[in-house]
């Protein structure tokens, strides 16, 4: 082996998912499990829509995720998290503008054990007060140090422009963590964290044994109302304005650049996604080696698109020296219009190629990220066909469908332009 040269560049040829298999409950709960891996361990997750969304209390699905676990009628927050230590399991709750979610990672041998914990949870959380009182606290402190940094101020005022008054525009202040209440949020709880409104997806070690589990535990005698009011956001786009925030004492200024564009569902989004790798999707993306490597303007800047439910958009993000602000905006003009007009090199497009498949398959190193990439598309409607199309796709777009793709979705002029710090 010489090891003067480096080796070649081999293409990804098949990526295989596993596929998730599907186990409804008693009770209509769709659960999907993917039975893989090499630990007795498995990932439980209980997935719920967010519903009835209201201007007027706009923290109310938020808050009631995060306060899930602060006591039941039985347990304290401390005693319920004393227990789930005890075994070695770990509960963990996340919310989206879309759904919110519990997830349960726990060994097989203590299933028994913390699954009717998680039920307890799930069923029966009473939401203390002195809870939501240091909740609220918390929250407006750590609100009222994430305001002080430009580039927090600039995705706020960024989500702002492009999507307005609506759950996805909304950008949180201090006052309304003031304004949460304890009806509120057992409200949202009985509205929301019920069957009707539940998908659990299941993965890991996943036995007979597990599935009898979860359904004698939450395919029986877990009722709610079907009365579901899921969110729906629609909204105005914007025709591309500067919106800008002064800071005077600002030695960096924010960017944020961005329009509403396609999500997951549409037959583009695969090859959009080649296109922004190139444009600023990865290190050695074009933004990257012009702004910050050849110009010096920033540390780091990149692009990316969001798939949301009702949505997606594209958006650029970076902070650049406050003298130069002007600068790296032109620059992203300039180099917007190269891959409208400039076909891409083969060279570029096989570097970014192998880097999408390769990042595609290191991404699959566990049954938990088979199971991301199911939910990927399970919630838009989608299935295992997609990421055959994505593989498809990157092995084989062309230069000129890219400048095609560049010339409908990269239109410098159709940008919201956020501003923060000094211009």
């Amino acid at each position: 082996m010489d090891r003067t040269q480096a080796p070649a560049f081999k293409q990804v040829e098949h990526i295989s998912l596993l596929n998730a298999q599907q186990y409804p409950l008693d009770n209509g709960i769709p659960l999907f499990f993917i039975d893989a891996g090499e630990q007795d361990l498995v990932r439980i997750e209980f997935i719920f829509d967010n519903v009835a969304w209201n201007a007027a209390s706009p923290l109310q699905a938020f808050a009631t995720n995060a306060l899930l676990q602060e006591g039941t009628s039985n347990y304290t927050a401390a005693q319920l998290a004393e227990k789930f230590d005890y075994y070695g399991a770990f509960l963990q709750k996340d919310y989206s503008y879309d759904q919110s979610s519990v997830v349960l990672y726990t060994l097989n041998k203590h299933l028994s054990s913390v699954l009717p914990l998680l039920r307890e949870i799930l069923t029966d959380a009473i939401f203390p007060q002195s809870e939501i009182d240091t909740f609220i606290r918390n929250q407006q402190q750590k609100l009222s140090v994430s305001l002080e940094k430009n580039d927090v101020l600039a995705r706020r005022s960024f989500n702002q422009v492009l999507f307005g008054n609506t759950l996805y525009g909304h950008a949180p202040v201090v006052e309304e963590y003031a304004q949460l209440q304890r009806s509120q949020l057992l409200e949202y709880y009985k509205k929301a964290y019920q069957p009707a409104n539940c998908t659990m997806v299941v993965s890991g070690k996943v036995s007979e044994t597990t599935l009898k589990s979860m359904n004698a535990t939450f395919g029986n005698n877990w009722e709610g109302s079907t009365a579901v009011d899921k969110n729906e956001v629609s909204f105005i786009t914007g025709t591309g304005k500067t919106h800008f925030l002064e800071r005077p004492d600002a030695l960096q200024s924010a960017l944020r650049l961005g329009q509403i564009a396609i999500n997951r569902t549409h037959p583009d989004f695969p090859a959009l996604q080649v296109l922004n790798t190139i444009f600023g999707g990865y290190f050695g993306s074009r933004l990257m080696a012009n702004i910050r490597e050849d110009k010096g303007y920033t540390y780091g800047i990149g692009s990316g698109i969001a798939s949301l439910k009702d949505a997606g958009y594209f958006f650029i993000a970076s902070e650049v020296g406050a003298d130069v602000c002007t600068a790296a905006i032109a620059e992203i003009e300039k180099e917007m219009k190269l891959l409208r007009t400039v076909l891409v090199s083969e060279g570029e497009l096989a570097l970014v190629r192998n880097y999408m498949l390769g990042s595609l398959l290191g991404s699959l190193e566990n049954p938990f990220s088979h199971a991301d990439k199911f939910k990927n598309t399970y919630f838009f409607g989608l299935n295992a066909s997609y990421y055959e199309r994505y593989v498809q796709t990157v092995r084989t777009i062309s230069p000129q469908k890219l400048v095609e793709l560049a010339n409908t979705y990269l239109q410098f002029d159709k940008l919201e332009k956020v501003i923060v710090g000094k211009q």
